[in-house]
Parts: structure tokens; sequence; C-alpha cells
């Protein structure tokens, strides 16, 4: 499987469908369609929307009140990406078991939000929600996300380049340690995750020609013809493509079919009748005068190593680095100790600080290894901002894991609201009551979203150039 010209694709695709499924689907919602939860394997699928909850416990009351909230859906972090196959499949068995009894027999919809790049725990966790909660009709598999530049044509993912789309197991991606894979074209990769359970012979196509020429009433006569059971990969490369999808699945929702979805972000708005909006207005609600601001990089991917280098040599920064390595050979509670107090100085001066994790990739031969390595490195991270004496002026979490355990456990934020994105992919959340800091605006950055400046442009947004 070789490389693609997206511009060569465009080219020879029909154009986007003309009528807006927004339209459709907003109707569809208000006619008594029970509420979307998303469970989040990390915080960076709220990276499409704006106005939904996210909470990020799970006991009753808190899925009652969920539940009572005027908006068609509601986020679930669960940050099962973190996670152990086993203990994420522990962890979805208890959400669910709550959902259930939280819904008191009303109807919802599942949406397992994962990542754009086909890492996670497919197919258990899909498998333990059909067991809990199925069965179901259908299974959509959409890793879509126009902003991350991941697309699918054809039915294989693509990573876009500039102009080039490079197949997704080509990319450092699939070589993930954890949730590694040899294949881009979907159908493949469902056999292959499921090792050989789900045949690729099996799935179904919802295509780029049949969503742009016969648009929603194409795509819902291939989603009424798929057999009971089947995975259906949607093919996309605009947003327009997933509304449509979206809107066509909507009608068979309302008419009975119970269908689970797999996603990227991008389905998530498209399947809450939310367009995509702009980027904030600079600094809207993001200043605090008192202390500096405190980006934190837990994220080792390359391109999150590419967009730290224009921060580094800012004067208004302080560069601070925990030694991944040195870390794993101290005691824990004195080098934290350390980088807290120098945090801490940093912050109170005025100065905003940087704190990054050392770029060289510690790794183990076993997938048990390597998550435990990396929950030990975040949660030194999360121990450093526990330390915090006061709030900063604002909060930069760079990585999903990284973003997720700083926002449960070292903000201890249980609930918030999504404002909108700083920039393109980039959500900022809005903490509630009972966090340490309420109402700071808190901005999870995805490790794979943006070019080589887009951490300085969002930095830039919240500080000013």
């Amino acid at each position: 499987m070789s490389e693609r010209s997206l511009s060569q694709e465009l080219s020879r695709l029909p154009p986007s469908w003309p009528e807006d499924p927004l339209v459709e689907i907003r109707n569809s919602l208000s006619q008594q369609v029970g509420k979307l939860v998303i469970l989040d394997d990390d915080p960076t699928g709220t990276q499409t929307v704006r106005g939904i909850t996210v909470i990020t416990s799970w006991d009753l009351p808190t899925l009652n009140d969920a539940f009572k909230t005027k908006e068609n859906g509601f986020f679930i972090l669960t940050n099962s990406r973190a996670l152990t196959e086993t203990d994420s499949i522990r962890l979805h068995r208890e959400i669910l078991t709550h959902l259930q009894e939280a819904a008191a027999g009303t109807s919802f919809t599942i949406l397992s939000r994962s990542d754009s790049t086909l890492r996670g725990h497919f197919p258990a966790e899909t498998d333990t929600i059909d067991r809990l909660c199925g069965p179901y009709d259908l299974t959509v598999i959409s890793p879509f996300f126009e902003t991350g530049g991941r697309l699918t044509i054809e039915d294989t993912h693509y990573v876009a380049d500039g102009d080039t789309l490079v197949p997704a197991h080509a990319t450092p991606f699939a070589q993930d340690k954890v949730f590694g894979y040899a294949h881009s074209y979907l159908p493949a990769w469902v056999e292959e995750k499921s090792k050989g359970r789900i045949s690729s012979d099996t799935a179904v196509s919802i295509d780029l020609n049949t969503i742009r020429s016969k648009g929603i009433n194409g795509v819902e006569s291939l989603l009424r013809n798929a057999p009971t059971g089947s995975v259906c990969i949607v093919n996309a490369i605009a947003q327009r493509d997933m509304e449509v999808f979206a809107a066509a699945a909507l009608r068979l929702e309302r008419s009975g079919t119970r269908i689970l979805y797999r996603s990227a972000a991008a389905l998530v708005s498209a399947r809450l009748g939310i367009p995509l909006a702009p980027p904030l207005e600079k600094g809207v609600g993001l200043v605090n005068t008192k202390s500096g601001g405190l980006i934190v990089a837990g994220s080792y991917v390359p391109k999150t190593t590419q967009q730290l280098e224009p921060l580094q040599s800012i004067e208004s920064i302080e560069n601070i680095e925990l030694d991944v390595a040195a870390l794993l050979e101290s005691d824990r509670e004195s080098f934290v100790s350390q980088i807290s107090e120098k945090v801490n100085q940093t912050l109170q001066s005025g100065k905003d600080v940087l704190l990054f994790t050392s770029r060289s990739l510690v790794s183990a031969n076993d997938e048990s290894s390597n998550l435990s390595i990396g929950s030990r490195v975040s949660q030194a991270l999360v121990d450093i901002v526990q330390n915090l004496q006061e709030s900063p002026s604002f909060i930069i979490a760079k990585g999903g894991i990284t973003s997720s355990d700083i926002a449960t456990k070292g903000l201890d934020i249980r609930k918030a609201t999504i404002i909108g994105q700083l920039i393109a992919g980039v959500p900022v959340w809005r903490s509630e009551s009972g966090s340490r800091f309420p109402q700071l605006d808190y901005v999870v950055f995805p490790g794979n979203v943006g070019g080589p400046n887009a951490l300085l442009e969002a930095y830039q947004k919240i500080t000013g150039p």
C-alpha cells in the first residue's frame, strides 16, 4: 500500500454533498432520540465540540445529573488508553453498570471515542460494551479527523503530510509499543486487532462516492442492507462527509436499529449536530495575571518535540526538564519535591514555566512494562501539579494521557464544560465547582495535533505575541 496525493484524490472524487445534513440531524435529535454517551479514552476527544459537559467520575449522582442536562450528549473521560486491556475491560464494566442504572430504562447511544491514528483497546472495549449493553445491529469504525489530517479513502486510513497521504501503518503511530498495528486498510486492521475473529471480507464499506453522490438516502440504504452484526467502515475526507453519514445513521437509530460507534472526534460533533466553529477569540477568559502560566508536556511523540522547540528560546518562559531516566532511578518523592519547588518559585515570580519530559524515549520489552513507565512519568507530573501553591494564570497540558491525569488527579476536575477550541483541534475546558481551581480554563493539547508552531501559537494566543 503506497502513498497518495491528496490533491489528486480530491480531483477524482465527486464534490461534497451540497445539502447541509446538520438540519436533519438536529431535527432527529429533537424527536426523543436518547442521549449520546461518549466514552473517551483520553481528553482529546473533546476537540470538535463546545457547550458539552465532560465528567471524570461515574458515581450515580454525577451520572444522574448528566442525564438531566439539556444537551444531546455528554462525555465520560475513561482515560482507558493509559490502562492495560484487562483494567480497561474492568473499568468499562463498572461505568456501563452505573450508566444503565442512572438511565433508569431510558435509551442512550454509546460512542467509544478513540485515537484518530488507530491506537487503543479495540475490540476489547467495544466487545465489553456489546456484552453489557448490546447486542448491537451494527458497529461503526470511523477514525477520520480532518483537523489532524486523518483521512479515510477506499477503506484505507491515511495521515496527511502536506499533499502526501501516508498510509497509517507506515507512520510512527503504528509503531506504538502498546497499540501498534500492521494494516492501514481498515477491514484488515479490524481482522488483525480481533485476531481473525472478524474477517476482513465481512466489513461493509460506506464509500465516498455514495456519500457524495447519493447523500443521506444512499448511505441509509447501505446501512439498512448491511447484515446484522456487521462492522461498517466510514470513508471521509471532509467534515461534510461525516455529517452525511451521521444523518443517515440517526435515521436507523430512530427506527430501532442499535448502532455502536467507535470513532475519532469528528463523528462526535456530527452525531451531536454541532457545526465546527472557529477557534476562540484571542484571550477569551484565559488570562489571570496573579502568577505565571504553566505548560506541561508529557507527550514524547516527534511532533511534540518539534512543537516544543519554538517555546524553549522564549525569554518569558523558564524551561524545566523532567529527566525520565533519572526519575525511574531515583526516590520519586525527593525528585518530585525538587522540581516542584523550582516550578512554584518561578510561577510566583510571574514567569511562565515549560515543564517537559526528556525527549529520549525510555521503553521496555512488553506492553505492561511500557504502560508502567508511562504511568510513573505521568504520576510525577501530577504530583508536581498537586504541589502548586496557587493557581497559575493558565495551564496547557500537552498529550492525551498527560492532560487526563493532570485534569483528574492534579486539578481534581470532576466536571467541566467544553467552551471551544483555542486553536484548531485544541479544546479548552472550564472547570466547575469542586475542582482545585474552579473556573480555570484548562487547555487540552493533543500530542499529535498541529504544525511545528502550533504550541507557540496557542501560547501566544493566551499571553500575546
